[in-house]
């Protein structure tokens, strides 16, 4: 951000990159495998040789649980243990790799070796009811579950998951329940106490916070990595859940304002816009207040907030805040955060943008929602620092021309800033540059328009490009209809960013070409005469729109049926099939043929149905040959296709040295 023409020595709310540097020499692996799947498997191979920190006894295994990416190349992948098949509570680990598949670290929860019984002679309904005694007043109680409660002193344990009110307080309480004396060992509740924050800007607001008791920290519970602290310090924390005094002074009264505006920011995202955090991936980063600068900046990893020019007042409006982890969305979508002062320009414009969607989404009372940008904190006494209706209003140019690659990075912002306001609100209010006028279609489509075309961004990213995004957003999100695609066309003719070759046209109908691919998961299975066999098939959209697919089972052996739960999906849907032997059905293998047939194309997958006993055979070197029908945990030993086979993974039906199964089966080379 930027205060107005004219104060350039004060910085005004700017932006600080942190750019990495690429080796010039970096190995690049193989384009058959993304970075993603070489970490996933470097890290998997940790885990099942307990490498480092991820020591585990015996009967003990590490099950993945997810992989998100993270900077500077790494991918970060988390896992749960678990005991004999049971899960072990307060026992996982995280294992750092990066996309070269080089393991970079291992962390993993503390507890003592497990050695416990994994039958309980506590019945579950009475771990039920013992469980159900801790919460005054129940909704409901799951399911009785045994688990191992890791620690010191490992239990066998039974959870039970609690839900209603104690004490006039909403509660999801996890009760762990010691499977042989009835004792309850420990709960833990999803319900967190939210604190009052006394904002500047707000007025009085419910923020999310760590703790309880009489400690107390402002720190996000339920959002990785948002929390907020002193410039150059801790988090803040007291033994209250009551914080700030709503004064434009007192910087834990910042942190009410900043934490509530990113918490918004993250719902938005969410609700609106179907991300995941502000990263992308379930994640996001600190804010930090006192900042000894008439500035507010993002530097790539966190969030900093000075003061006004009279410092009165925290530079934490909404708008603000939601501007600078705009920056951070902007950062980590394709592309990254570019160069350049027209890429630097839709960086900025992307602040504004995401500061105004949390306004209109908050739509609170006191900071009504509006597209003026930093109003609240009068950051040098002019008011606000830019106009969306009117970028002109402070001498930001309202169109586009062909000085804007050599536009200060913050005026640069005003072509975009304007189009967004004539997509969402129209002209009505708003001069246009060809006098035109565009009828608006609300800030919340306007919104998934802007968001859908950045995910198409590059890293040489301008506002030719960003027009074309968009209109193939707008068809993308709106098929069938006209009115949205219109009203961004408009809009950016009204900047004047014209037409860009290959642009999409829009006729309102769905486009040609619908097609969609069909895959089953397992593509085998074995069973005795009068058993079922079960198979996943996934349909996914290739190319167009959806359409209806009838599904249909052929080359099934004598005495069998099949079933589709259910029988006509949309393309892009499941469905599950299940055959059903009858006890006369022959011995042997048949391919059961899979066929969706769909009202613009038709497609086939194959199933190997195998029905009899006899033994599994036997593989080279004295090993047992896979067997698609059965259930593998890590470490067990196969033999497949000449090649010895370790499992790293719990899996059926993953063929080893497939290409979908490389992350269960490692391969131990001939025998």
């Amino acid at each position: 951000m930027r205060s107005p023409r004219g104060l350039a020595t004060l910085a005004g709310l700017s932006l600080a990159f942190a750019v990495p540097a690429i080796p010039a020499a970096a190995s690049v692996p193989p384009a058959a495998t993304p970075p993603e799947a070489l970490a996933a498997r470097a890290a998997d191979q940790a885990a099942l040789a307990g490498a480092d920190r991820l020591a585990k006894g015996a009967g003990e295994a590490f099950v993945r649980t997810g992989v998100t990416p993270g900077g500077g190349g790494l991918y970060y992948a988390s896992y749960r243990r678990t005991y004999h098949g049971l899960p072990v509570v307060g026992g996982d680990a995280v294992v750092v790799a990066d996309g070269a598949g080089r393991v970079r670290g291992t962390e993993a929860a503390h507890t003592a070796p497990i050695t416990v019984k994994t039958q309980a002679t506590l019945k579950a309904e009475q771990a039920k009811a013992i469980a159900r005694s801790k919460v005054s007043t129940v909704d409901t109680a799951t399911e009785p579950e045994l688990v191992v409660l890791a620690g010191d002193a490992p239990k066998l344990a039974y959870e039970v998951v609690v839900s209603g009110r104690t004490g006039g307080k909403p509660t999801r309480l996890h009760v762990f329940v010691d499977g042989t004396t009835g004792a309850v060992l420990d709960t833990r509740d999803d319900v967190r106490e939210a604190g009052t924050g006394n904002s500047y800007y707000a007025g009085t607001v419910s923020i999310d916070t760590s703790g309880s008791g009489s400690s107390y920290s402002m720190t996000d519970p339920g959002r990785r990595g948002i929390a907020c602290g002193r410039e150059g310090g801790s988090i803040f924390t007291k033994s209250s859940n009551t914080w700030g005094n709503g004064s434009g002074t007192d910087l834990e009264t910042a942190c009410v304002d900043a934490l509530y505006s990113v918490q918004t920011e993250w719902k938005m995202l969410g609700d609106w816009l179907g991300r995941t955090g502000i990263d992308g991936a379930g994640g996001g980063f600190r804010a930090s207040v006192g900042l000894n600068d008439v500035n507010a900046y993002w530097d790539g990893s966190s969030t900093h907030f000075g003061h006004s020019q009279d410092n009165r007042r925290q530079a934490t409006p909404m708008d603000v805040v939601g501007h600078e982890f705009g920056h951070a969305v902007f950062q980590t979508t394709p592309g990254g955060a570019g160069s350049g002062n027209e890429n630097g320009g839709l960086n900025e414009s992307t602040g504004d943008i995401f500061g105004a969607l949390t306004e209109f989404y908050a739509n609170n009372p006191v900071d009504t929602p509006d597209f003026t940008v930093g109003e609240g904190v009068n950051l040098v006494g002019q008011g606000p620092i830019r106009y969306m209706d009117n970028p002109s209003k402070v001498g930001d140019p309202n169109c586009y021309s062909s000085s804007i690659p050599n536009t200060e990075v913050h005026a640069a912002a005003g072509p975009q800033n304007h189009w967004f306001y004539l997509l969402s609100q129209g002209s009505a209010a708003s001069p246009t540059c060809n006098n035109s006028t565009v009828t608006g279609i609300g800030i919340q489509k306007a919104g998934k328009i802007f968001y859908n075309g950045l995910l198409k961004k590059t890293s040489s990213w301008n506002h030719r490009a960003a027009r074309k995004a968009t209109l193939e957003a707008a068809i993308a999100l709106f098929p069938g209809s006209c009115t949205e695609f219109n009203a961004t066309k408009a809009a950016w003719d009204a900047v004047s960013v014209t037409a860009v070759s290959g642009e999409p046209t829009c006729s309102g109908q769905p486009p040609a070409g619908n097609d969609y691919s069909l895959t089953l998961s397992p593509t085998s299975a074995s069973v005795q005469p009068g058993q079922t066999a079960t198979t996943t098939v996934t349909t996914r959209i290739t190319s167009g729109n959806a359409q209806t697919v009838q599904l249909v089972a052929t080359g099934l052996p004598e005495g069998a049926k099949a079933t589709f739960s259910p029988a006509s999906i949309q393309s892009g849907g499941n469905a599950t099939l299940t055959i059903t032997t009858s006890a006369t059905t022959p011995q042997g293998t048949s391919q059961v043929t899979v066929t969706g047939d769909g009202t613009d194309a038709d497609h086939t997958a194959q199933f190997s149905l195998t029905v009899g006993t006899g033994t599994p055979p036997t593989g080279c070197g004295g090993l047992a040959e896979w067997d698609a029908a059965k259930a593998y945990v890590p470490d067990d030993v196969v033999s497949h296709n000449g090649h010895k086979w370790t499992s790293l993974w719990y899996s059926t039906g993953a063929e080893p040295g497939a290409p979908t199964s490389w992350a269960v089966w490692s391969d131990g080379g001939a025998c």
